[in-house]
């Protein structure tokens, strides 16, 4: 006879919450990516070669150490001109808006967030049984800030922003997110800095004005460091002495930890790549507007670009040639917008040139320098 399970048997199974039954899934694309990889918005020239070497140097006492987080912070706080109290080293970005969440979070509570957006805001607050409560962008995705001035309550314990966001580049002005902040003093204001370095606006240290303020940084784009994993979390020290609680003491590895003074110390490689993927960011801009392409002026390492019809054949033949870049219709608004990454100068060529020729055989044609609204967008 066939053994029953525990289902038939009618025996209790170990069954998940439901916060985490009914969570959305997130699968990024990270397969099959042979080719110049502009569709993560990662760097395309790779990190410092100080940090090669320093990897080259480990040993392997080094990697039987537990790590040991607290110089590391150390470096980091003085690179970036605070005090260590006031910040925490996480496992990229993504934990130190989990470690928010955890740390805020209650299942009545409600989260404030604008779409489209980065995605792990909502995973990770919906993990936790709170309600995420989504804002549409306003028109061109800019940030509407009275709308979710509106939406702020007593249930309010999160309101989480990209700033510039990801995928659109928009930016919010640090007057709205202050304002933000002094109207919901009862909930933890996130703003992630990921693409800090191409826009070289900040909300840091803003927190020293209001307690409920956080900032997020990361070495995954301009530094070159996906694979390491590092992000920065920063804040009032009261408060990040409190999310420090909901975090392991080994959640950086010591690879990582030994190689984050090197990146720091080697800022003309970090501003040489900033200065490329700028100018990039610029020609590409330009060139959409030459096509009569509609486009979201960006303050990140990426350009965001309406195609409609012609978006599948263009991220397929794009492919064809060797050029990855990402299709963003899954994204509230963004239906059959592809969003392409900038970086060095050469590979931001090679991208301009397949660009060009793509959208030729696909049968569109250029307008020439006719689209006076679309060129003072770029020139903003």
């Amino acid at each position: 006879m066939p053994t029953l399970t525990p289902f038939a048997r009618g025996v209790p199974v170990l069954r998940a919450r439901d916060s985490i039954r009914t969570l959305k899934e997130y699968h990024p694309p990270l397969g099959n990516r042979s080719g110049l990889r502009l569709d993560f918005n990662e760097n395309t020239s790779g990190c410092s070669p100080r940090v090669l070497e320093r990897l080259r140097k480990l040993d392997g006492e080094t990697l039987a150490r537990y790590p040991e987080r607290q110089s590391g912070e150390e470096v980091v706080a003085a690179h970036l001109g605070v005090s260590p109290d006031e910040l925490l080293l996480t496992n990229g970005t993504d934990e130190a808006i989990h470690l928010i969440c955890e740390t805020y979070l209650e299942p009545a509570d409600e989260v404030l967030i604008v779409v489209p957006t980065f995605a792990m805001f909502e995973i990770y607050a919906a993990a936790t049984g709170a309600r995420v409560v989504s804002i549409p962008a306003g028109t061109d995705f800019a940030f509407p800030t009275q709308s979710v001035m509106d939406r702020i309550n007593r249930r309010t314990r999160l309101i989480a922003v990209a700033n510039p966001n990801n995928p659109t580049g928009a930016f919010i002005p640090p007057a709205d997110l202050m304002q933000i902040a002094e109207a919901a003093p009862d909930a933890a204001v996130l703003a992630d800095e990921a693409y800090f370095e191409f826009c070289g606006e900040s909300m840091a240290p803003h927190w020293r004005g209001f307690p409920n303020l956080f900032v997020s940084r990361t070495f995954s784009k301009a530094y070159g460091m996906a694979g390491l994993r590092i992000g920065v979390l920063m804040g009032n020290s009261d408060q990040t002495s409190v999310v420090r609680r909901a975090s392991s003491p080994y959640n950086l590895n010591s690879v990582a930890l030994a190689c984050l003074p090197d990146a720091l110390a080697d800022q003309e490689f970090v501003r040489a790549y900033v200065t490329q993927a700028i100018d990039g960011r610029r020609e590409l801009e330009r060139e959409l507007a030459t096509w009569g392409l509609r486009f979201w002026p960006s303050r990140a390492n990426f350009v965001l670009f309406h195609l409609g019809e012609q978006c599948k054949p263009f991220i397929s033949r794009m492919r064809d040639r060797g050029i990855l870049v990402r299709d963003r219709s899954s994204d509230y608004g963004c239906q059959d917008c592809v969003r392409i990454t900038v970086g060095l100068r050469e590979h931001n060529q090679q991208m301009l040139t397949s660009l060009r020729q793509v959208l030729a055989d696909l049968g569109l044609q250029r307008l020439g320098v006719h689209q006076p609204e679309l060129q003072q967008k770029v020139a903003q």
